[in-house]
């Protein structure tokens, strides 16, 4: 189903990442002078209404390209690429996050997003995109930086189902997490999978009766199960699963398994629960596929999946810009192959351990770095010009990591309210 709609989704995300108005913009003003003009201030990242909508849209464009790449205008999308993913551009983006001002600024779902599109990115088989990624790093990595600043700071995590949900923050991450892992740098991983464990391993009987909220697009109770799935090992997820919503298999609470009603698409808080309803079809999926084929929940998550996405999968296009400016992204990451959305790492009985990205770590073994990544610290080993990582995607036979020759050393493993709005 992805091809027969890819090409309407790459329309609708072209058009998106160019509309410069309306805008919703959060600022922080300190003097009276005007607030610049959105692309001024975001030379990349102008379009789709918001900030974090714009760079969920590119990350639509550049899945599409990297999977599906015969059934998107190519010409169009590239070219579209090259101009807002240029080294310029982001260097713009940057320096606007830089800015002590802007410290909390779209977290963390826009830092979130920002690090899945740079995951895809390097996962991404392809000269243009390796020059898009390195020209992403150095906002990614800024990204990263702020993430290990207020991750052991934040002593409770959110689960209310907008932008700041936490569970949401940390899986979108993991990906990039895991790249710089295989790069020879795991604090970030660890320190996503510290806060993971510290907020929700203990957590049991949740009260997924209480969803949904008005304007959630995300499902607290799913939310944190996809990201369990994705960190706790394959031998411990369906007992912890159990432990957390027991009622699965007898599909309990009934609010778990109803799709969300909209009545305005053009109100953007009430549009949010099309959001909700594709989100959740994706989370069933992603909870179907890490459970054994046996087990008798699966075959009720991947009807729920199904009862989900019919209610509002055909609203990503076509529908109020309310809706417009997002929603491809979530009915693009449903209907993406299962096995890609690792992005191409894999997974093994020991996952969730950081066994296999310290065994990457150890001193003598041969480590890597992307550019803008850590680099040039004493004692390190020599880098090679590109390390393959195995990829799961039949579509790729390996994924190539481009790295700078320099010297880096794997740091000692450590253990360590945003506004809401549309869109």
């Amino acid at each position: 189903m992805l091809r027969e709609r890819a090409e309407a989704y790459a329309r609708v995300a072209l058009a998106n990442i160019e509309r410069e108005f309306p805008r919703y913009e959060l600022y922080l003003q300190s003097d009276p002078s005007p607030i610049p003009a959105p692309r001024a201030l975001h030379p990349a990242f102008y379009g789709s209404l918001d900030w974090h909508s714009c760079v969920e849209m590119h990350w639509v464009l550049v899945r599409l390209l990297r999977l599906v790449p015969d059934r998107v205008p190519e010409d169009e999308v590239r070219n579209a690429l090259d101009a807002h993913l240029s080294a310029e551009a982001l260097a713009g983006e940057t320096r606007f996050f830089e800015d002590p001002a802007h410290r909390l600024t779209e977290r963390p779902y826009g830092w979130a997003w920002t690090l899945r599109l740079a995951a895809e990115l390097l996962a991404f088989d392809d000269a243009d995109a390796g020059r898009w990624a390195a020209n992403l790093l150095p906002l990614a990595d800024l990204f990263v930086e702020r993430f290990l600043e207020w991750l052991p700071k934040a002593t409770y995590p959110i689960r209310y189902g907008i932008h700041a949900n936490s569970a949401f923050a940390l899986s979108f991450s993991l990906p990039f997490a895991r790249k710089r892992a295989q790069a020879g740098d795991v604090t970030f991983l660890e320190a996503l999978e510290e806060a993971a464990t510290r907020w929700f391993a203990g957590d049991v009987g949740y009260a997924a009766d209480w969803e949904p909220s008005g304007a959630d697009f995300l499902s607290p109770a799913l939310m944190e199960a996809e990201l369990m799935s994705s960190l706790l090992p394959p031998a411990e997820f369906p007992s912890w699963l159990e432990r957390f919503l027991p009622g699965i298999a007898d599909r309990e609470p009934g609010t778990l398994f109803t799709p969300a009603v909209v009545t305005d698409p053009s109100d953007g808080h009430i549009a949010h629960l099309h959001g909700l309803n594709l989100s959740r079809a994706w989370c069933w999926r992603r909870l179907a596929a890490a459970l054994p084929g046996s087990d008798p929940r699966v075959p009720v998550m991947l009807e729920a999946a199904e009862r989900h996405a019919a209610a509002s999968l055909d609203q990503a296009v076509g529908s109020d810009y309310m809706v417009e400016h997002w929603l491809p992204a979530y009915a693009v990451l449903h209907l993406s192959p299962q096995e890609d959305l690792e992005l191409g790492l894999e997974r093994g009985p020991d996952a969730g351990s950081l066994a296999a990205a310290r065994s990457e770590s150890e001193p003598g073994a041969e480590q890597t770095s992307a550019p803008g990544w850590p680099h040039g610290q004493p004692g390190g080993v020599r880098l090679p010009d590109e390390i393959r990582v195995p990829c799961r995607d039949s579509l790729l036979e390996d994924v190539r990591l481009h790295v700078h020759r320099s010297r880096v050393r794997a740091p000692a493993p450590s253990r360590i309210g945003v506004p809401t709005h549309i869109g």
